[in-house]
């Protein structure tokens, strides 16, 4: 086999080999080298410049005969019915306005008509009323701060005064601090679920006259941390009980004294089981300890892309590996610049195995159905999706977008077709990569964490964040409720205290009668 020969902008003509396989194969090199950093320098500027979706356009299924008349039939049974249907509004899709929520407390404001309106033109009898007419207009009333003192009204004995008694404060989130449960949970919202960093938060504080500094905060966000940390620890149990995990990381910027510069990259893995129920772990390194230490022995399904710190895990433990197809998929659309004919086949086959996932999803398939579709419907595509990538194999540059998109999706293979065995894995891991999108979305704002304990307080709560998110609760509600109660609750029920067993108390708290009482008032 010919020797590989560097070739640099000096090199003169002497100096090239007059092996003509060596020349090929340096030819070979360059063009590989080429497509790669065309490959590398489209995707940049995508970033930079580009459109984010991944949307196929319809216009390409037409460049491959074998999904013309499929096409063709789906265009003329989509324009058949359209001749009959009768001509609509422009806004037909609009449902019309939604009606404001039934529980935000209403001040009702009384409107009669004028003395003259109330007599009748006609026969100058007064007239008397027949109805109302409702109009609801949606009002703000800034956030408002209130001091709760807690009167502590002492008893003794006058005759031998001794024996003092003196009623008992109840238990607070922060022993012998100012903040209530109310203003924790709200600081804890406003930084991990509405991404506003602490030195913003307490601008927005002084307009209200209160003064708190970030410090401050972040003392009691680290207190907040231990008390709920139990509640993580026992989510991570209950995930490693789970059939199925997914799994993904992404980069946290963390200052720390003992490394040099002014930042580090640390990482965030986000970890989510069947029930809902999710765990960020924090490590100073992306190596693979992070997922070996955290899933132990764990030998359900593991869903993951294909980052190569997960294989010593899958290759000591008893884990199954599934795939990502959207990942798979992805690395398609980046080659459509390039070679556009192969790419656009290679997305139309797999927009068709999603096709099946979203009839499933809309029409609510049980497993049964969901296995059923799987094997009958996505498993040939999945055969053709194979023949095709070992047929374009050989066709292009490893080092090309499309060479690389190749590669991934054969090296993957037995992993992306494991979803259609079993219905209660999903089709990509596309559930964690969402999950983080709040840390993404939060790190641009508050730009890095300020120590390590710090990443490891926001691993603490941005898993009930997360978990408050996919459970469909009102973050806010959630640790307001949970702060009052954590401290105190019985241990052998933690699990009533978890994101997806909460359940919002019925009725409102004292302290939110009294905060709707005074919106009304200042209203």
């Amino acid at each position: 086999m010919a020797t590989q020969t560097n070739i640099t902008a000096e090199t003169s003509e002497e100096q090239l080999p007059d092996d003509v396989s060596t020349l090929k194969m340096m030819v070979l090199t360059l063009l590989g080298r080429i497509d790669d950093l065309s490959g590398q320098l489209y995707y940049l500027k995508r970033q930079l410049f580009g459109k984010k979706s991944e949307k196929l356009n319809p216009a390409q299924r037409l460049l491959f005969e074998n999904l013309y008349d499929e096409v063709k039939a789906k265009v003329e049974g989509q324009r058949q019915p359209e001749a009959k249907k009768p001509k609509v509004r422009k806004n037909a899709n609009h449902k019309g306005r939604k009606p404001l929520p039934a529980d935000l407390p209403r001040q009702i404001i009384d409107i009669e008509p004028t003395e003259e309106e109330r007599v009748c033109s006609v026969c100058n009898n007064p007239k008397r009323r027949i109805g109302t007419e409702i109009t609801e207009v949606l009002e703000y009333v800034p956030a408002s701060f209130f001091v709760k003192q807690y009167v502590r009204h002492k008893y003794g004995c006058k005759k031998c005064e001794s024996d003092i008694s003196i009623g008992q404060l109840p238990p607070r989130a922060i022993d012998k601090g100012i903040p209530g449960e109310g203003l924790l949970a709200h600081i804890i919202t406003s930084k991990y679920a509405d991404h506003a960093p602490l030195k913003r938060l307490e601008g927005i504080l002084k307009r209200h006259g209160v003064d708190i500094n970030v410090s401050t905060m972040c003392g009691w966000v680290g207190k907040c941390a231990d008390l709920l940390e139990p509640l993580v620890k026992r989510m991570h149990k209950k995930i490693l009980q789970s059939p199925k995990i997914n799994t993904d990381d992404t980069p946290i910027p963390v200052k720390s004294k003992k490394r040099k510069g002014s930042t580090y990259n640390g990482y965030l893995w986000v970890y989510i089981d069947d029930s809902k129920n999710v765990v960020f772990d924090f490590t100073p390194t992306r190596s693979r300890e992070g997922p070996i230490k955290f899933l132990g022995d764990y030998c359900g399904f593991v869903q993951a892309d294909a980052y190569s710190g997960y294989d010593e895990f899958f290759r000591k433990g008893k884990a199954t590996e599934v795939g990502c197809n959207s990942h798979a998929r992805r690395k398609f659309e980046y080659a459509m610049d390039s070679d556009p004919v192969r790419a656009a086949r290679m997305m139309v086959l797999w927009g068709r195995l999603y096709e099946i996932e979203s009839r499933a999803k809309k029409e609510n398939y049980n497993s049964a159905q969901l296995l059923e579709a799987r094997q009958k419907e996505a498993k040939p595509i999945l055969a053709e999706i194979k023949t095709v990538l070992d047929e374009y194999k050989n066709q292009v540059l490893p080092k090309s977008p499309m060479g690389k998109a190749i590669t991934y999706a054969s090296n993957q293979w037995e992993a992306l077709i494991r979803y259609v065995d079993d219905p209660i894995l999903d089709i990509d891991n596309n559930l964690s990569e969402r999950t983080l999108r709040m840390v993404v979305i939060g790190r641009k704002n508050y730009m890095f964490a300020g120590s390590e304990a710090g990443a490891w307080r926001a691993a603490i709560i941005y898993s009930l964040v997360a978990g408050c998110k996919l459970n469909g609760h009102d973050p806010f509600a959630y640790f307001n409720d949970v702060l009052r109660r954590v401290s105190i609750h019985p241990a052998d029920k933690i699990d009533e205290l978890l994101p997806s067993n909460w359940k919002k108390p019925n009725s409102g708290t004292e302290d939110d009668s009294v905060v709707k009482e005074q919106m009304l008032q200042v209203a």
